[in-house]
């Protein structure tokens, strides 16, 4: 016998036989907090800047090599230059005081020697005085004088007659880069010429002037290196050559 099913029944059964399963929320993704660094403030930047710039100062200081104070000499003596004759050399036969017969004066370095002149060499190519660097000889300053000359000769005669009796400064010429001659005349209105060559194998300050019936010609010679490090003294030493009484 069929039954007949109420729709009541037929309701409740297909609700409970269809039921949906409800899934759990799925919690949002983990996300790692971010941390914000603020930017270092205007005095700790002043602050970083100035030790860094200490420190390359310091460093700069330590690694460069400063200059010896004994390389370049801040004072200078008085050289009294007689020009006395090779019979008379040293003094003998007349006055032994440089300072009251001195015919002329340059200044020298402090530190600087003094080199023995000859009378063969006095003699021979008028060599008076010379004075040289300990530490590089071939850096000096000397004086020769010509007796007979009362007055100067035209600037280009007078240098090449020095070279004929100078080998030195011969070849010192023959490869110059440059030679320069300009005239110039002293508080008492004397006249001096001066003369400056440039070249490879160094440099040279020369000043010539007439006076006492001789011509005095006073010498600054110096290698390339030691010119381009001494070249203010070197000039002084030339500046203050002159003749007197």
């Amino acid at each position: 016998m069929a039954s007949i099913l109420h729709p009541s029944s037929l309701l409740s059964s297909t609700s409970s036989s269809s039921t949906t399963t409800t899934k759990p929320p799925v919690p949002p993704p983990f996300s790692r907090p971010q941390s914000t660094l603020s930017p270092p403030s205007k005095p700790l930047l002043t602050k970083l800047t100035t030790t860094l710039t200490a420190t390359a100062i310091a460093t700069t200081i330590l690694t460069t090599s400063l200059p010896c104070l004994a390389d370049s000499p801040t004072s200078f003596n008085i050289y009294y230059g007689t020009a006395a004759s090779a019979a008379n050399y040293g003094g003998y036969g007349g006055n032994s005081d440089k300072k009251a017969s001195a015919e002329y004066i340059y200044d020298v370095p402090d530190g600087w020697k003094e080199r023995l002149v000859s009378k063969v060499e006095k003699g021979t190519n008028g060599t008076d005085s010379e004075f040289y660097n300990p530490k590089k000889k071939t850096e000096k300053e000397y004086l020769t004088y010509l007796a007979g000359f009362r007055q100067l000769a035209p600037k280009d005669i007078i240098l090449n007659n020095l070279a004929l009796s100078d080998v030195n400064l011969q070849d010192l010429i023959a490869n110059a880069d440059g030679v320069t001659s300009e005239e110039r005349k002293d508080e008492n209105g004397q006249l001096y010429y001066d003369y400056e060559i440039d070249g490879v194998l160094g440099h040279s300050l020369i000043s010539v002037t007439c006076a006492n019936n001789k011509l005095y010609a006073h010498f600054v010679n110096a290698p390339a290196p030691e010119w381009k490090r001494d070249e203010g003294i070197l000039r002084h030493v030339h500046q203050s050559f002159k003749t007197v009484g």
